[in-house]
């Protein structure tokens, strides 16, 4: 059996696969490791002590060896446990499953599992997987044969890997797969470090829960009047929405539409809309007690890397503190002497859009420090002089059309979201199109290409299949969505491998901390490392940044959240105190049935 190609230039080939403990929020502790040497069939089959006893890694990591893993941040995450370092060239098969396999329904997961029954091999059965699961979540002692169960469960996954790499090798773009696979060893630190966060004040959230949310609907709504207990009555909302006069989309049916979706959409249009939109989330879908946080106050979590089609992270909305509401990031603190500061592209999609589309009337604007303004500026809607400040409601009304180009949107949709007629939404987009034709012509030649090839990559490969039933607004969109994903990934490879602690990647930002007299040279650093980022995926074009600085005893804030977190920071200072019963039953918000609570959750033992 060999492995053709770029492959040869590797002399090792080491076929890795660990199984760890992991209780929510807090790091692996490693239980046991196999690794094979793909052409030799040299096989190592170590238990956790033997695995600690190890003061460096038993197997070549340099450039000359390939390290070769499903979803490899988990074992990296092992690495950084034992204090192993990094290998120096990862290949990750999970990784290039989904790379080629985007945008493709298939008929199972893609888990390891999944891949071989795509590519026809046999693998362990579901049962038995799922048994071995469970046990490596047991964590603690092991007896004799629950040991060896595991090797040997460790050691399938690797004769899997075995038979997976020389089926996908021919498919693979072996330097773009190394990039790919860089990025899962930033990933890996990125979850080791995990997010600052104020521990004694989530538990004292969590403790007060129940309480906090009577409060909250009582405070809230008695501007609103749209509750009745804790259910939210939709003829009530319709209503308030008739004396306010906003316009609110509707169902075919003709109902309001209340979805989740819909909500967030027309609360960054209405701010009257924004308390009734965080309270129902706060009431039907906020897990306090599954946010993953340890022991040592780090939110941890799976990012779920390259999950979603433009190749962008997934973590879990309930166990990562950027996944629920705005307000509830208040709780991201750095401790004593430390500071974070949260890095963001500025206007990220449009300065790719300018940069993919080389259109220069576009570019012009990204230059000016201030797009949506200076798009206003160019169709001659607002004088030379106007500033954010002067032409604050003529910028607003021109951002939203850049938006909504951005995102497909119509004239319809645009109209809603700036609560006006159609007919100045479809004014609003003829401008776009007239001011930046060069654009235009490139994201339709965009979508022409996928309906007539079948897909659209971004600048290092990562690739989406496009079928019969695609939408060519999501087509439109992906080139700026899947290129600002692939520019966030190298400058978190960038930033790690110089050292710098990143907590967390947020869509087109990074959180890092240090300490609090580091904090703005390593800002500086970091900025200089996004900068790099996007210069290489646009071809030389720079993206600006800009940088939130947070040190103790201060807290990050979301300006968005901040009047919410006021609120119910207010009800937990009066609040009685007391732990509330294991579970509470209430009323969903949507006309579904009363859903749980779990006020007291223990934590989750996870095994990859």
């Amino acid at each position: 059996m060999t492995v053709t190609g770029f492959f040869s230039q590797f002399p090792e080939i080491w076929l890795v696969d660990f199984e760890f403990s992991a209780p929510s929020g807090e790091r692996p502790t490693p239980l046991c490791m196999v690794a094979r040497e793909f052409r030799s069939g040299r096989t190592m089959r170590m238990w956790q002590d033997d695995l600690f006893a190890q003061r460096e890694c038993p197997f070549p990591l340099g450039p000359g060896a390939l390290f070769v893993a499903y979803y490899a941040s988990a074992e990296l995450g092992c690495h950084l446990a034992l204090g192993w370092p990094m290998p120096a060239r990862i290949l990750d098969l999970c990784v290039e499953f989904k790379c080629y396999t985007s945008g493709v329904t298939l008929p199972c997961k893609r888990d390891l599992l999944g891949a071989l029954v795509y590519h026809g091999i046999d693998g362990i059965d579901p049962s038995e997987k799922e048994l071995m699961r469970k046990l490596a979540m047991q964590g603690g002692t092991y007896k004799d044969e629950e040991r060896a169960a595991l090797l040997e469960y460790c050691e399938g996954d690797v004769v899997a890997l075995a038979k997976l790499l020389p089926a996908m090798a021919p498919k693979i773009d072996l330097p773009r797969a190394l990039l790919r696979g860089r990025y899962m060893a930033a990933s890996a630190r990125m979850e080791w470090d995990g997010v600052p966060t104020d521990l004694t004040l989530l538990e004292k959230l969590r403790s007060n829960w129940t309480a906090i949310q009577d409060q909250l609907i009582a405070s809230i709504d008695r501007s609103y009047g749209i509750y009745e207990g804790r259910t939210f009555k939709a003829e009530r909302f319709e209503s308030w929405l008739a004396g306010e006069d906003i316009p609110w989309p509707r169902l075919p049916s003709g109902a309001l539409n209340l979805e989740d979706d819909t909500f967030r959409q027309m609360a960054r249009s209405y701010s009257r809309v924004a308390p009734i939109q965080e309270l129902r989330y706060a009431l039907s879908q906020l897990r306090l007690s599954e946010l993953a946080v340890g022991h040592d106050g780090r939110n941890r979590c799976l990012l779920s890397a390259f999950q979603a089609r433009t190749s962008r992270n997934q973590p879990s909305n309930s166990k990562f503190i950027f996944g629920p509401s705005v307000w509830l990031r208040g709780l991201i603190k750095p401790s004593s002497g430390r500071a974070i500061a949260y890095l963001d592209y500025e206007q990220q999609e449009f300065g790719i859009a300018a940069a993919l589309s080389r259109d220069q009337a576009m570019q012009a604007a990204y230059a000016s420090g201030d797009p949506y303004l200076e798009f206003a500026k160019q169709t001659r809607a607002v004088p030379p002089d106007a500033t954010k400040a002067s032409h604050k409601q003529q910028r607003e009304l021109f951002k939203a059309c850049v938006l909504a180009v951005q995102y497909g949107m119509g004239s319809k949709s645009l109209a809603e979201r700036i609560g006006q007629p159609e007919i100045q939404a479809r004014e609003l987009l003829r401008l776009h199109r007239e001011t930046y034709p060069v654009f235009w012509r490139w994201s339709r030649a965009a979508v022409d290409h996928a309906m007539l090839h079948g897909w659209l990559y971004t600048a290092f490969s990562w690739r989406v299949h496009v079928g019969s039933d695609a939408n060519p607004r999501s087509l439109a969109n992906f080139p700026m969505q899947a290129n600002g994903a692939e520019m966030l990934r190298l400058a978190c490879c960038l930033a790690t491998e110089q050292g710098i602690m990143v907590c967390a990647p947020v869509h087109d930002a990074l959180l890092i901390e240090a300490s609090a007299d580091e904090i703005d040279r390593v800002v500086e650093q970091a900025q200089a490392c996004m900068a790099e980022a996007s210069r290489i995926v646009l071809a030389g074009f720079e993206l600006r940044t800009e940088a939130k600085t947070v040190r103790y005893p201060d807290r990050y804030m979301d300006p968005r959240g901040e009047k919410f977190w006021a609120e119910v920071m207010a009800i937990l200072d009066v609040v009685p105190t007391g732990k509330p019963g294991p579970f509470v039953a209430f009323q969903n918000t949507t006309n579904g049935p009363p859903v749980g609570l779990s006020v007291d959750h223990p934590p989750t033992l996870i095994s990859y």
